[in-house]
């Protein structure tokens, strides 16, 4: 590709790597001139600044200066905890304690009692003797996977799981397979060629999956994962809270709660703060303390944020973190979705795609539905293949009916401009 080619594209994958010739930062120039010029990128709507706490509707800042108000679906603190008064007051009193910040590693003298506290909970909400809590839901992930499989080990991975899975296990070392997403015909042909003597072995699957909003198959990976002696890790970033019968996720939607030897989970979503955990048996806990290094390196989750989400755990274990009045959001914004034509996949959470398939239309589309006042996220490459392109939109509780009905009268108002819908 010529310099001339390369300016003109808009494709994230055209300035990966430094060509021939050119100074290491030259494609930092060139990205530059791209989103400079009067190219679609998909950036268009990307670095918005918050002008208010995050609720159903309010002020955010356009890069231009501008300041207007949106109907917020693009927002992963579906329960509305990180506004919640309780939680809010729990993070004050330990910020008021313990002051912004813990200066020190977990490992040293780096957690409070409330630290202990969280961890505690969040075992007894998994029903695990014991668990981890990492300043960063990334870092759990890539802690995890680099701390418990290396060279001679096989991870086997679901293609839609999250990027930082799939960081943790190149970092690993270990020999990386792909099924198809949520084809479980697809994983045992993979199980079926594993080498006898491989046996560190590791299923790893997201719960609720970040970009279709579908449930992983656990009941079928649990049962092959028995038969070709397996452990199993599951990231539940987007189904705590809000999946299972009581809000513990995916393995409680398909009742396999035992069955599950890493519950990863995130606290940055549903729980409203920060952070990651792994919950798990004692050993293994006590392991990843030793070895898990975006632990052992890393400054303790802020106190502040420990005391907030204790509250948090509070509400999970007594299902009364407002589960129910989400799902009445949820439902009601599938149904209107439905009902205007629109292609939403096969959600089964408070995810919810809109598939738009196109990419083109895709950045005008995102590009205009904030300018009407409505805040959605774009998904394209690398997140997804671009022939799936989509906005992907999330329900949360505080959500009106009446910003519902707007939001969606914004949607197909663009929708049908577009051709997107049926």
């Amino acid at each position: 590709m010529t310099v001339a080619e390369q300016t003109k594209s808009n494709k994230f994958e055209d300035f990966l790597k430094t060509r021939q010739g050119d100074d290491l930062f030259e494609k930092a120039m060139l990205v530059d001139e791209v989103l400079h010029s009067e190219t679609y990128t998909g950036n268009e709507g990307l670095g918005m600044v918050s002008m208010d706490k995050l609720q159903g509707e309010y002020p955010i800042k356009e890069k231009s200066g501008e300041v207007h108000s949106v109907i917020m679906l693009g927002s992963n603190s579906y329960l509305n905890l990180s506004t919640n008064e309780e939680v809010v007051k729990a993070a004050r009193e330990a910020l008021d304690k313990f002051g912004y910040g813990m200066g020190v590693v977990s490992n040293y003298a780096g957690i409070t009692e409330l630290h202990n506290s969280l961890e505690n909970k969040i075992a007894k909400f998994y029903g695990t003797e014991s668990s981890i809590v990492f300043p960063s839901g990334y870092g759990a992930n890539v802690g995890v996977i680099s701390a418990l499989c290396n060279e001679g080990d096989v991870i086997i991975n679901d293609s839609a799981n999250h990027a930082s899975i799939f960081d943790g296990c190149r970092l690993s070392g270990a020999d990386i397979k792909v099924f198809p997403h949520a084809d479980m015909n697809g994983l045992e042909r993979v199980l079926k060629r594993l080498p006898e003597e491989t046996t560190g072995r590791l299923i790893i699957t997201d719960g609720v999956f970040s970009m279709d909003g579908d449930i992983a198959k656990l009941d079928i990976i649990t049962q092959l994962a028995k038969e070709y002696k397996c452990r199993v890790m599951v990231d539940d970033a987007h189904g705590i809270g809000i999946v299972g019968k009581t809000g513990k996720g995916a393995a409680e939607h398909h009742n396999v709660m035992n069955k599950i030897d890493l519950h990863v989970g995130m606290l940055s979503k549903s729980p409203g703060g920060l952070g990651g955990y792994c919950a798990a048996s004692r050993e293994i806990v006590q392991f990843l303390k030793l070895y898990a290094r975006t632990y052992f390196f890393s400054t303790a989750l802020p106190a502040s944020l420990a005391g907030g989400l204790n509250k948090v755990f509070d509400l999970f274990l007594a299902d009364n973190a407002g589960r129910t009045e989400l799902w009445d959001k949820i439902n009601y914004l599938k149904n209107k979705l439905l009902s205007k034509g629109f292609d939403i996949g096969h959600s089964q959470s408070a995810i919810i795609p809109v598939m738009i398939y196109d990419e083109e239309k895709l950045f005008k589309m995102h590009s205009e539905l904030r300018k009407k006042g409505l805040y959605v996220n774009i998904v394209t490459y690398p997140a997804v293949r671009r022939k799936e392109c989509r906005l992907r939109l999330c329900a949360m509780k505080d959500l009106t009916y009446a910003q519902i009905d707007r939001a969606v009268n914004i949607l197909e108002e663009t929708g049908r401009k577009y051709g997107v819908i049926k």
